[in-house]
């Protein structure tokens, strides 16, 4: 976002949330939330969340936009509760099938503008490049709430994850569940005969395999399932810290194209998304007029540091490293949020760009960074980004893999 599109949406957040009257049902602390990129530490941040949001108000996505006077609007099925280093979302939990087998499954967003009100999630354009490729499985049933697809996923396998001395890159590795041959969370509705952008296109990640409604028998459920409210149809599920523009967000990771990446956020192990197309295409689109730059593009840019500092209560901790060590979020960096003021950038389906200090920056030097463009403009001077066949350059490039880790709420300056 240009700094006249954010001048512009902060002052509509503010005018909104005081219309609104929308608050934050727990109060942090107390202070400024403005301080740039590479900043110096500051009284009001915390270890856990990019910022302090006691000075916020606290806005879950779905249909409505970031700037709320938009009117692609409709209730979100999304629901949280205060802000915690540990967050976790209820989300509706629906019923399908898969081979031929019940499986539980959420959704988070829809390319359809009507399909995203009428189920409370993100309406997400983009989703629908994806459509007739590889990365998409197809739905017999044209319900989206009672998806058929041919694969389901093996929730069966022991998660592993042991810290190095570093912390990242681990010493040992595994991810809790395995999409089976085919199986990704993009799923496709039929119906859709023109262009892509006329299909529907649904995130919908298998999140339990049909057996119980036991959340705690994990060889059945995802490991991010925290409780299963079978009455109601709900699920409790871990959320993840994480920054955009100098703000705190939430997402819920739920499936990654590469398996270390997978054991890393662990969720499951989906081969099937290193077809969404296409690699690099997200990067700085944010920066064109219109809906997204380019008709093909299903991905959007996060930066995750790999060797930030360390320490669970340290203000300036942030990376794969200090998360691995400490067991918080890694506060990853992401380009754009859902319905950004008219633009549809976002996408679940994040290119992931690892970023490493280089070892000529000193350990305190290496302060946090919460805004993407600011963290980007480091590499080749201060950072280097990892490419896809582990060697490390001073050009910004992405990984090549995937992770899909949709965007719940953000805390917003009032």
């Amino acid at each position: 976002m240009s700094g006249t599109t954010r001048t512009r949406a902060l002052t509509l957040l503010r005018v909104a949330a005081l219309a609104l009257g929308a608050v934050l049902s727990a109060s942090i602390g107390l202070g400024s939330l403005h301080p740039t990129g590479a900043n110096a530490g500051f009284p009001n941040q915390l270890p856990f969340m990019c910022f302090n949001t006691g000075n916020t108000f606290h806005q879950t996505f779905g249909p409505i936009s970031f700037f709320l006077n938009e009117t692609q609007q409709g209730p979100t099925s999304f629901q949280e509760g205060p802000p915690t280093s540990k967050p976790v979302v209820i989300l509706p939990l629906h019923r399908g099938a898969a081979a031929g087998h019940l499986v539980y499954y959420v959704i988070t967003d829809a390319s359809d503008l009507t399909v995203a009100q009428d189920l409370g999630v993100n309406y997400t354009p983009k989703l629908a490049n994806a459509a007739g490729t590889s990365a998409v499985q197809r739905s017999s049933s044209s319900d989206p709430t009672s998806i058929d697809v041919p694969a389901g996923v093996d929730f069966s396998p022991e998660h592993a994850l042991v810290a190095s001395a570093t912390g990242f890159p681990p010493s040992a590795a595994a991810p809790g569940a395995v999409g089976n041959t085919g199986y990704s969370p993009l799923v496709e509705l039929p119906g859709g005969r023109g262009a892509r952008s006329t299909r529907v296109v649904l995130n919908a990640p298998q999140i339990g395999d049909g057996v119980n409604t036991d959340a705690g028998d994990k060889a059945h459920w995802a490991d991010k399932v925290k409780s299963v409210d079978a009455v109601n149809n709900t699920v409790s599920y871990e959320e993840t810290n994480g920054c955009y523009e100098d703000m705190s967000v939430h997402y819920a990771s739920f499936d990654s194209s590469a398996f270390g990446p997978a054991a890393v956020e662990d969720v499951t192990y989906a081969p099937a998304l290193g077809s969404v197309p296409f690699v690099e295409c997200g990067t700085n689109d944010i920066n064109v007029e219109g809906p997204f730059i380019n008709p093909g593009c299903a991905r959007e840019s996060l930066i995750a540091f790999i060797n930030g500092q360390t320490g669970k209560d340290n203000i300036q901790r942030q990376g794969l490293n200090a998360a691995l060590l400490d067991g918080e979020s890694p506060l990853n960096i992401l380009e754009d949020v859902p319905n950004n003021g008219g633009q549809f950038n976002y996408s679940p389906m994040w290119d992931i760009h690892l970023v490493q200090w280089k070892d000529s920056v000193p350990v305190a030097n290496r302060l946090r960074q919460t805004d993407f463009a600011t963290a980007e403009a480091l590499v080749g001077t201060q950072a280097q980004s990892i490419t896809p066949d582990g060697t490390a350059s001073n050009t910004f490039q992405a990984t090549g893999f995937i992770v899909n880790c949709p965007l719940i709420s953000i805390f917003a300056d009032k």
